[in-house]
């Protein structure tokens, strides 16, 4: 059975009580209905990550005050982190502020930082008891998405090899620690689609550990059939966003949003309920293939309050949370069979 709700906690972390400390978002997070929390990994006052790598004391700790409020940690997450294992250099500036003060200006140094933090990632959720991790795969190739002017010969062979380089080590840290590594399929990203994480696949010789987060509102508005995402790649969806969208193009602009804000954009982030995602036929497909880890809410929303899409997330995902039977519905009329039996009705006896 999927695990939920859960809540991703980085768009909530705020200067301001509750929002300032792990312990108050937990008890905050709980009051709502909330059953875990995913937890990103870049502010110390939620976690501290090289400890939780080196002490199994410390990680023992971190999940008792978070039990203590009636959660569970579904994922750790470094988002931003892994965004950082692969910028191309356009980007560089943009990205600086994702990394610490002293890497900032500095690219192999920062790339250095960033996947010793997804080492780290990778021991902590361990010791912590999980068994998959969130992240972004970074880009190396995104500035060329739109083939114009014309991509040469072999230029996306190339940056996937060089993406699969950089992410072989890490993803063979997240094996020996046991944990899936969860790619969120997100625009921005070298993995932004199926085809793209197909060819990461390939770069990494189909690496057990090289998993997906999956997030239908990154499909609807790339204008992607996110039901059949999930037929086509369930075996490797490791993870859950609960997050809506809708995509109302106009004879202004589509898909790439003419550079408008996000409330202008015909292709926009909802909270749950609120835009076109179908949720009860994901749910019902996750459910199918035994997907069984948790749904967590991500809230990004243009126009409703962060605590009020929070509010609304817990009573929705529990309402399209499905409990699997243990039987058939017509069970009630089945017929004792034997080979024998079945022969005879096949016309062979």
């Amino acid at each position: 059975m999927i695990k939920g709700p859960a809540i991703f906690l980085a768009q909530f972390i705020a200067d301001n009580a509750p929002f300032n400390s792990l312990d108050g978002l937990c008890d905050w997070a709980s009051g709502l209905g909330y059953r875990g929390i995913q937890l990103p990994t870049t502010d110390p006052r939620l976690i501290d990550l090289k400890l939780a790598a080196e002490s199994q004391e410390y990680c023992d700790e971190l999940n008792g005050r978070i039990r203590a409020a009636g959660l569970e940690i579904s994922e750790l997450s470094t988002h931003l982190q892994g965004q950082l294992v692969a910028v191309h250099p356009a980007y560089d500036s943009l990205m600086d502020g994702f990394s610490i003060a002293e890497v900032r200006g500095n690219p192999q140094a920062r790339q250095a930082w960033a996947v010793e933090q997804l080492k780290l990632a990778a021991k902590a959720s361990q010791r912590l008891g999980l068994n998959a991790h969130a992240t972004f795969s970074g880009a190396l190739l995104w500035h060329t998405l739109y083939p114009w002017p014309q991509r040469p010969q072999g230029l996306v062979e190339a940056g996937f090899a060089e993406l699969g380089q950089r992410w072989r080590p890490i993803l063979d840290a997240f094996e020996d620690a046991g944990v899936d590594c969860c790619f969120e399929i997100h625009p921005g990203e070298d993995l932004h689609d199926g085809a793209s994480f197909e060819r990461f696949l390939d770069a990494v010789d189909q690496h057990p550990r090289a998993n997906i987060l999956y997030d239908p509102s990154h499909l609807i508005l790339q204008q992607m059939d996110y039901l059949a995402f999930i037929d086509l790649y369930h075996e490797r969806i490791k993870a859950f966003h609960v997050k809506d969208a809708e995509f109302r193009p106009s004879g202004r602009s589509g898909v790439y949003g003419g550079y408008q804000g996000w409330v202008e954009r015909p292709g926009r982030f909802r909270s749950p309920g609120d835009g076109q995602i179908d949720f009860r036929a994901i749910f019902s497909k996750l459910a199918q293939y035994g997907y069984n880890g948790w749904a967590v809410l991500e809230w990004e929303c243009c126009l409703k309050h962060p605590e009020e899409g929070a509010r609304e997330g817990a009573p929705f995902i529990r309402e399209h949370m499905i409990r699997l039977t243990d039987r058939a519905f017509d069970d009630f009329a089945g017929v004792k069979t034997d080979d024998s039996l079945n022969r005879r009705l096949l016309g062979l006896e």
